[in-house]
């Protein structure tokens, strides 16, 4: 069992940054690829990145890709999403994911566990 806890979401201006950190509560999420997802008011919950276990493959969504960067640091068992020149479509609750399966991947249902969600706004 794996618990993921997502913090540094908040309210920026168009253009701005944030980022996003997931802390895994055990050392065996160290062993899993995890992932970024987010999901808009009234939309399906989209892929955004993921990252191998051993961070070397990752993944993006052609909408985040060259301004997101996702990284993980399995010392201290937490995963990085680095939102820069952030847009106003870019506001959705956002949920970091870990999965079991080897190697990158987007789909949704390959994710085995999934923390509560940290809001990102951007105004325009």
């Amino acid at each position: 069992q794996v618990q993921l806890v997502e913090s540094g979401g908040g309210l920026v201006q168009a253009g701005g940054s944030l980022r996003l950190s997931c802390a895994a509560s055990t050392r065996t999420g160290s062993s899993y690829t995890m992932g970024w997802f987010r999901q808009a008011p009234g939309k399906e919950r989209e892929f955004i990145a993921t990252i191998t276990w051993s961070g070397g493959s990752t993944s993006y969504a052609d909408s985040v890709k060259g301004r997101f960067t996702i990284s993980r640091d399995n010392a201290k068992n937490t995963v990085n999403l680095q939102m820069n020149s952030l847009k106003p479509e870019d506001t959705a609750v956002y949920y970091c994911a870990a999965s079991r399966k080897y190697g990158t991947t987007w789909y949704n249902k390959d994710y085995d566990y999934w923390g509560q969600g940290t809001q990102v706004t951007v105004s325009s």
